[in-house]
């Protein structure tokens, strides 16, 4: 009817012009709190919600921070309800699935680059430590990727013979250890490096071998191997 537009909610055209910038640019040219935005239309159809967009990303630091928030602290946020929560939930999900897929593709060693990026998709912004294990065969690609154990904001108790029972479990003929380190900062610490280096000791007289042990946090990741800690 003629006049009807002028009724419209003023978010309307703001959803398609947003969704237009995406499809002939992608990502890249968005601010994390726009990307958001896309993520909520899915979840609330009807509303404006660049203000929660930004509450968002002001309270979390960034898009990836958000999506990777533990659901309890999500409901913290005025306006965040159980859908929201599972869309954010099902990105971090097809991330880990996708950066998974990239790891299996190719010999582990031959594509570390992919191996850091699933890394980092898995664990660099939980909020508590996790340790887990990319089981790998003789050629190097992957057979089982494992969260060995889950533990506190500074600690995760790690078992090593428990680590290569598994490996043997699986056939694995080598392995990468990897945890993260809630606080962002991923350099080693001394119980890290002591730690990493009995895991050594133990699986060697298996012929299994511990290519490395990567630590992932907000701020970056570092390689005990590159590090020459190991």
């Amino acid at each position: 009817m003629p006049g009807l537009a002028e009724y419209a909610p003023h978010f309307t055209g703001h959803r398609e012009r947003l969704r237009e910038r995406f499809r002939t640019g992608g990502g890249e040219v968005l601010p994390d709190y726009e990307l958001l935005e896309l993520v909520l239309f899915r979840a609330v159809p009807r509303a404006d919600v660049k203000p929660l967009a930004k509450k968002l990303v002001e309270r979390f630091g960034s898009f990836a921070e958000a999506i990777a928030a533990p659901p309890a602290r999500l409901r913290e946020i005025k306006g965040v309800g159980e859908a929201i929560i599972t869309e954010f939930k099902l990105i971090g999900a097809a991330v880990e699935r996708v950066t998974r897929a990239q790891v299996r593709a190719r010999p582990v060693l031959s594509s570390w680059s992919a191996v850091i990026a699933h890394c980092r998709a898995s664990m660099a912004f939980a909020d508590r430590e996790q340790f887990r294990v990319l089981f790998l065969d003789k050629r190097n690609q992957l057979i089982l990727d494992e969260v060995q154990q889950s533990g506190t904001v500074d600690h995760t108790p790690v078992y090593p013979r428990e680590v290569v029972k598994r490996a043997l479990e699986v056939s694995a003929s080598a392995i990468i250890l990897v945890h993260n380190h809630p606080s962002g900062d991923p350099t080693p610490s001394k119980a890290d490096i002591q730690m990493t280096k009995t895991i050594i000791d133990v699986a060697k007289p298996f012929g299994i071998e511990v290519h490395d042990h990567i630590i992932v946090g907000k701020d970056g990741h570092a390689s005990l191997k590159g590090l020459r800690l190991i």
